[in-house]
């Protein structure tokens, strides 16, 4: 059975190790959305070992914070669902409150025509800096 993140980056990648890759998602009303999806094809957290969970987990945390660095956003959805693509993945969504489903789901009924751009220049440099090594 083919996969789409297992054949496919998933988006622009932005950072990546050994266990899982940063991407940003190519969504004009969502700029800033990251999906942070496991390399090995596995469809549920408690697929992984106790250790990859904690790894898995430090990455959404560090891309929340480099999304909130580099956007400040009103509000951040997280998000894991994997019904349509069953590979372990992610979703660090910036909401604003001039954004197009604001406040319900991004995946809901739209409330407004089109989300105003956002510059997200700054993300991919904030992304490496949350997940550069600790010295």
């Amino acid at each position: 059975m083919s996969c789409e993140l297992c054949d496919q980056t998933g988006g622009q990648l932005l950072w990546r190790d050994e266990r899982c890759r940063v991407v940003r998602v190519g969504d004009p009303d969502y700029p800033g959305f990251c999906r942070i999806i496991w390399n090995a094809h596995v469809a549920e957290m408690t697929d992984l070992p106790p250790a990859d969970r904690a790894r898995l987990m430090e990455v959404v945390f560090a891309v929340e914070e480099a999304v909130r660095e580099a956007l400040s956003p009103d509000k951040i959805n997280l998000a894991s669902l994997g019904n349509l693509v069953p590979h372990l993945h992610w979703h660090v969504i910036p909401r604003f409150r001039n954004d197009r489903h604001f406040p319900a789901p991004i995946w809901g009924q739209p409330a407004r025509p089109a989300s105003p751009a956002r510059d997200c220049s700054a993300l991919a440099d904030a992304v490496a800096r949350h997940l550069a090594p600790r010295a």
